[in-house]
């Protein structure tokens, strides 16, 4: 195929250098995670893992929606859905893409997707106290909130990197904790 997509910021061993291939590529993922996905943050990860251009992801998404290959689901969220004509793409080209790149843009994807539902299943807030920092982590079932934690810690980069290990499962570190509780 012939190298037209824009490769900026994309690792040459293993990158997409083909828009064709960017457009199967996200067929393909939208097929094999069969929920809606948040476009700019599929266009993040694959650029953030080597695999493609956020540009070109970004570019070749418009371009899927615009010839029904993908449906909005909520702008707000910016989520998609594969249609019936982009599964068609995407079982049809799959073959086109190494195994290699499919199985690490997965893997990536599904991964975003899960911090996506966390995201939207918790809150947590950093605030300061005085000369101290806090960072508090919720766990919600609809608007209420189940149940919350408020840590003290050293200083706003632990924050964030609290928060960070919270969102890839906060079910598991709620779990461990009720356990502990309960023993």
């Amino acid at each position: 195929m012939e190298r037209d997509a824009v490769s900026a910021g994309v690792n040459p061993i293993g990158g997409l250098f083909s828009t064709a291939e960017v457009r199967i590529l996200i067929c393909y993922i939208l097929t094999a995670l069969d929920e809606p996905v948040p476009g700019q943050l599929l266009a993040e990860t694959l650029h953030y893992e080597g695999i493609a251009n956020c540009f070109e992801v970004n570019d070749s998404i418009a371009h899927l929606v615009k010839s029904g290959q993908l449906l909005p689901v909520d702008e707000k969220d910016d989520t998609y859905i594969i249609t019936k004509s982009g599964k068609y793409v995407a079982e049809t080209l799959k073959t086109t893409l190494s195994m290699t790149v499919k199985q690490r843009a997965y893997d990536a994807a599904y991964k975003m997707l899960a911090r996506f539902k966390n995201a939207k299943e918790t809150d947590i807030k950093i605030s300061r106290e005085g000369d101290r920092t806090f960072i508090t982590c919720s766990v919600k079932d609809g608007d209420e909130t189940f149940m919350s934690v408020k840590l003290l810690v050293c200083d706003e980069d632990h924050a964030l990197h609290i928060k960070e290990k919270f969102l890839l499962n906060p079910t598991e570190i709620f779990t461990e904790l009720v356990e502990k509780l309960s023993n």
